[in-house]
């Protein structure tokens, strides 16, 4: 099927005029199943997940999964023009999940048609998922239930500027909450919580983790949120705070809460254990393609849906990290054409270096 038939900046400014927020990706997805659908391309649909097929399948063949997100951010302050009606410009497309990662999906879609109905010696899936911006139980952590026996490698969709990610770090959010006893702040009285808090924040500052990876470094902490008290003279009973670690492949989640909860007298209780560091094993097949093709590698701080899935993979896609989050967020049209020229080549590589085995 020629993906020249639809404009992808077309279809980019098409999709983020569309609100997509986090758990709230519905009318995307209708979209892009109607696109799809008059294509004579059916989409599975798992709530706001897309997964489409290659028509040209293989039961016994390994399976590749392109898999990028539908959801968005809430866009941040100072926003020069309405982020879901930007301005027309012939070499950038605006406007909130341009960059991240809308660019990614269309240039995800375009790859999948141009290889929709050739035989190759993998199977070839599309899968475009929803939450994954604030880690929701209904996107990847649902679907991988499902598809986790299905595939074998994935190429994940997030702006890279196409370089690949061949490990990432995993992410291990914990809310901390220090007990006290409130009193009259005039008398004297009561245990004040947030200074239990601030005594283990400078604690949890001061934390060494011994194993240091060899791609990744140190597992970096940082405390991002504290909230306390009620009113001026009342000393506080509880605070609360939230703690943002990064983790290495060198501990699990579990052992850093083990680790951490002797150390301090808060209750720390983690939001999720299974956002869990990746890492490619240096002789798979992707790891091959990387080198054959001289793309420059390195190892993301960010999380993305591979965190979720057990598969080996890469992450890469068009744009840049920076921007994403941010006001007035953009792509250029010439990333997004190199995005899916990357994709197909890459692909294309994938199919030599499987033939060769």
């Amino acid at each position: 099927m020629n993906s020249a038939q639809y404009s992808p900046a077309d279809l980019l400014r098409e999709l983020v005029s569309i609100r997509s927020f986090s758990g709230e990706e519905s009318a995307r997805a209708d979209h892009l199943t109607d696109f799809f659908k008059k294509k004579g391309i059916m989409a599975e649909r798992l709530g706001n997940n897309l997964i489409l097929r290659n028509q040209k399948q293989g039961v016994l063949n390994q399976t590749l999964m392109l898999n990028s997100h539908l959801d968005t951010v809430q866009p941040a302050a100072g926003y020069s023009f309405d982020p879901f009606s930007p301005p027309y410009s012939d070499s950038h497309i605006y406007g909130l999940g341009s960059n991240d990662a809308g660019a990614s999906v269309v240039a995800m879609i375009m790859t999948f048609l141009h290889f929709y109905g050739q035989p190759l010696p993998f199977n070839l899936m599309l899968v475009l998922t929803a939450e994954e911006e604030n880690s929701g139980p209904d996107g990847m952590r649902l679907l991988w239930q499902q598809l986790k026996k299905e595939v074998d490698m994935a190429i994940i969709g997030e702006p890279t500027g196409m370089r690949a990610a061949i490990a990432e770090r995993g992410l291990l959010v914990i809310d901390g909450e220090a007990q006290g006893m409130s009193g009259h702040a005039a008398r004297d009285e009561g245990v004040n919580a947030l200074y239990i808090a601030l005594e283990d924040i400078m604690t949890l500052r001061a934390v060494g983790f011994d194993k240091i990876s060899p791609t990744m470094g140190e597992v970096k902490l940082t405390v991002t949120q504290i909230q306390a008290g009620t009113q001026h003279n009342v000393v506080p009973d509880r605070c609360r705070f939230v703690v943002d670690i990064r983790p290495t492949e060198q501990y699990s989640n579990s052992e850093l809460m083990e680790l951490l909860q002797p150390l301090v007298k808060s209750k720390l209780t983690a939001r999720s254990l299974t956002n869990r560091s990746s890492a490619t094993p240096a002789d798979h097949m992707l790891m091959q393609c990387v080198r054959e093709m001289d793309i420059e590698s390195y190892t993301s701080p960010t999380t993305s849906d591979w965190m979720r899935i057990t598969s080996p993979a890469v992450k890469m896609g068009p744009g840049e990290s920076a921007r994403s989050h941010q006001a007035d967020e953009y792509i250029l049209v010439e990333e997004l054409e190199q995005g899916i020229k990357g994709y197909i080549a890459l692909i294309t590589q994938l199919t030599k270096i499987s033939n060769r085995r």
